[in-house]
């Protein structure tokens, strides 16, 4: 009965690989980047907007990237410094001092109102601020996190990809910083997941039934924001850039999502426990904290990530080639399917075979998620926590 039950996870795992591999958007791939584009005859105006708590570490590393970006239109940048108590307003006029470009507002919310996460609260300030501070709104907003870095280019890149290709949304997955050990394990199969979840090309065609963009970087038509209602029509959502897209499309804007080439995160995560923290904060709001949802993802993890090698050493010590090749296989399409993410972040091929073990601690963050919601700790991010959306 054991050997049964083990063949027909390996078969089953087989079978969910050819799947992947050959019907899921192709989300292996990694040469989805910025649409063909042509420079507008008129550069349009643009906000960029950029929430920050406690980011002194990263400010100096990604705000003078900003202010120097090398855009033919108007553009400014407004920093809300959200509650921060480690000085990142003080020093964000003190690097624009230093950096000049770009003009520099840096303003403060307050605390966030009941109903709203702290992100979009400070969004909503920033991005009113852009529409009331001039004569005319901005044609654009940029919304960047505070640990991304744009080389000069970034936004005039994104903006000619936008205008050419008539797009309201367009966003970058940026490149996650990859030094440590554990952000070498952790980080590129963190971006494979995602595309996974959301493959990149079925989230750019005109006709996608989904919708799904990167946090860190996002332009926006600053119209279809109006009438999308952005943020207040998402301002209780913990994972705000699947939330923001799924709002955009469903007011008829086009999207596109792809990976960045000049567009980086300098946020570290050194330690093992940083990354967790990253993932298990939202993982079972990802879920939509149901414990249905959760035992399927679970499952899900198992059968596709942990059944190939554990079905290939059963095989192999029980003398049945079948159960062995099966899990074999899925192995290989596996590491196969993930060298391009490696060699995106220029990693060595030797990791591709780990990545059951990456999934492993996926699958106990996922849980540990779960755990630390139900303790009343869950969705927590720089001293705030999060209730779940029913309950805000």
């Amino acid at each position: 009965m054991g050997l049964l039950t083990a063949a027909c996870a390996a078969y089953a795992s087989l079978a969910a690989w050819l799947w992947l591999t050959l019907a899921q958007g192709m989300f292996w791939r990694t040469d989805v980047r910025l649409p063909p584009r042509t420079a507008p005859a008129r550069w349009p105006s643009v906000a960029i907007v950029v929430p920050a708590r406690d980011e002194a570490e990263v400010l100096p590393r990604s705000l003078p990237s900003l202010i120097a970006q090398d855009y033919p239109g108007e553009a400014e940048v407004i920093l809300v410094d959200d509650g921060s108590t480690d000085g990142t307003g003080g020093l964000a006029h003190r690097l624009a001092r230093e950096h000049p470009g770009l003009p520099l507002t840096v303003t403060s919310p307050g605390d966030p109102a009941p109903g709203w996460t702290g992100k979009l609260w400070a969004l909503r300030h920033g991005i009113g601020i852009a529409r009331t501070a001039h004569a005319t709104e901005p044609d654009f907003l940029l919304l960047t996190d505070a640990d991304i870095a744009h080389e000069p280019d970034s936004l005039r890149e994104l903006v000619a990809a936008a205008t050419s290709a008539d797009l309201d949304l367009v966003s970058q997955m940026a490149r996650l910083r990859v030094a440590g050990t554990w952000e070498r394990l952790v980080v590129p199969a963190f971006v494979y997941f995602f595309a996974q979840l959301y493959p990149f090309r079925r989230i750019n065609r005109p006709s996608a039934r989904t919708a799904a963009a990167a946090g860190g970087c996002v332009l926006l038509r600053t119209a279809v924001a109006a009438r999308a209602g952005i943020p207040d029509s998402i301002r209780q959502a913990v994972i705000d850039d699947v939330s923001l897209a799924r709002a955009v499309h469903r007011c008829g804007g086009r999207i596109w999502l792809g990976l960045a080439e000049r567009v980086d995160s300098v946020r570290p995560y050194p330690a093992l426990a940083d990354l967790w923290r990253m993932v298990s904060r939202s993982a079972y709001a990802q879920l939509r904290h149901q414990p249905l949802l959760l035992a399927a993802a679970v499952a899900g993890l198992t059968l596709v990530y942990l059944v190939p090698p554990a079905a290939l050493l059963t095989g192999l010590a029980a003398g049945r080639p079948a159960i062995a090749w099966a899990g074999g296989l899925a192995w290989l399409l596996m590491a196969g399917t993930y060298l391009p993410m490696l060699r995106y972040y220029r990693q060595p091929a030797v990791l591709a075979p780990l990545l059951p073990l990456t999934a492993l601690l996926y699958l106990l963050m996922t849980v540990d998620s779960a755990v630390q919601h139900y303790r009343g700790r869950g969705a927590s991010w720089k001293g705030r926590t999060y209730p779940r959306p029913s309950d805000a």
